[in-house]
């Protein structure tokens, strides 16, 4: 029987996580995308590459609909066909950059559920479903520096990432005890020259005492396209002691 690699990817519609996608799109592969909107090229690009693309189109703030719906579709694969099996939580929001005394209680909200509860519930669905599996499987979330720095003005995001490098330490531990457990680590990507960048850009410098750190680095260059991004992180997830540290750095 020819297997093919599955990987799960959410965030896939845009920036680093597109292109992703277009790295992870090779002949053989079966890619499911989950993101707010689908992509037409990715689609394209599946049928000249001969891989396998899955793209469905949902908002992260309601998470539970969408991990029953994942574990379902894991439950009905063959997992004699799949050589290897990840999960990607690339997801994530910033909300308006303010202190947090000024913050909108609904925006609060969405950045924690996709960016903390959201891969939580989507690693929970995943692990369940796939615990019988003999065939290697890794959990990838990505995180950011900003989950071990704080930064003025990002309470909601810097809780967030850091939420998730702690839940990916725990859940490293549950993975360790079982006879197939999965890999698991929390990357940070390094800067990446995406919309988050402009908008951090393109804050009131009165609320986000950063701007002028964040446009230096613009200026100087010093962010990686979204492509070079992805092609580290993909290798770091291809990297044969990957989840030998349970939160890492690409730039490590």
């Amino acid at each position: 029987m020819n297997q093919h690699t599955l990987t799960i990817l959410t965030g896939a519609s845009r920036g680093m996580g597109h292109a992703m996608a277009e790295q992870l799109l090779q002949s053989g592969a079966h890619l499911l995308c989950i993101s707010r909107q689908t992509s037409a090229d990715l689609a394209s690009l599946a049928q000249e590459r001969g891989a396998t693309l899955e793209q469905w189109s949902a908002d992260l703030v309601d998470t539970a609909p969408v991990a029953k719906r994942l574990a379902a579709w894991l439950a009905a694969l063959d997992p004699a066909a799949i050589a290897s099996a990840s999960l990607i939580n690339n997801a994530g929001v910033i909300p308006a950059l303010t202190p947090l005394r000024d913050s909108n209680s609904a925006d609060l909200a969405r950045a924690l559920r996709v960016g903390l509860e959201s891969p939580m519930q989507l690693c929970a669905a995943f692990l369940q479903a796939t615990q019988h599996w003999t065939a290697p499987r890794k959990v990838l979330n990505i995180s950011s520096g900003l989950g071990r720095r704080a930064m003025a003005s990002s309470a909601a995001y810097c809780a967030a990432k850091a939420g998730m490098d702690h839940f990916t330490r725990c859940l490293a531990m549950d993975e360790a005890l079982q006879a197939h457990g999965a890999k698991v680590c929390s990357l940070a990507p390094g800067v990446v020259d995406t919309d988050m960048q402009v908008q951090l850009r393109g804050a009131d410098p009165r609320a986000f005492p950063d701007l002028a750190n964040f446009a230096g680095l613009h200026a100087q260059g010093q962010l990686a396209s979204p492509q070079a991004a992805a092609t580290r992180v993909l290798a770091y997830l291809g990297r044969a002691d990957f989840g030998a540290e349970p939160v890492a750095d690409v730039r490590a």
